[in-house]
């Protein structure tokens, strides 16, 4: 399995996952809807050209990917579900919980802790990820911070 922002196949705000011809992708993941409105912008700062790595987990049932303002995202395969997490110094402390962010579009209703993509930070970004071969640990680089996350009381995504 090879997965890859396609920047040749049409947009780069999925993640799509297939065979080595990719004749026909098995799954497309939406990983940057919320920036279609930005595209302009993204263009303009030469954000448009990053390149987000994807990592999965050791039994390829979770696919993870790097987003802007420190954000990364989680698929699962299985389930269909998604979240989208932070990476910032308060996520860093000792047994401290990553709350699910949601990125909503401009001039739209918002919950307490929706946060606009007007207010996203584009030079904050995480471009590289890496899931440990057979725990449920992740390596997440941003900017020049290392993050290291661990769940020890569950095996999957939840």
């Amino acid at each position: 399995m090879q997965l890859t922002l396609p920047a040749h196949q049409g947009t780069t705000l999925t993640i799509k996952s297939g065979t080595s011809t990719w004749s026909k992708p098995w799954r497309q993941y939406q990983v940057h809807d919320y920036l279609r409105s930005k595209l302009c912008s993204l263009y303009e700062n030469d954000c448009i050209f990053d390149k987000f790595e994807c990592a999965w987990n050791g039994s390829d049932s979770v696919i993870m990917t790097g987003a802007y303002n420190n954000f990364f995202r989680m698929f699962d395969r299985n389930t269909k579900r998604d979240v989208t997490l932070e990476a910032s110094r308060e996520s860093s402390k000792p047994r401290a919980v990553l709350k699910p962010r949601r990125v909503c579009a401009a001039g739209g209703k918002r919950r307490k802790d929706d946060i606009s993509v007007d207010s996203l930070d584009f030079t904050k970004k995480i471009l590289h990820t890496a899931w440990h071969p057979t725990e449920n640990i992740i390596a997440i680089a941003a900017t020049n911070n290392l993050y290291i996350f661990q769940d020890k009381l569950n095996s999957e995504m939840h």
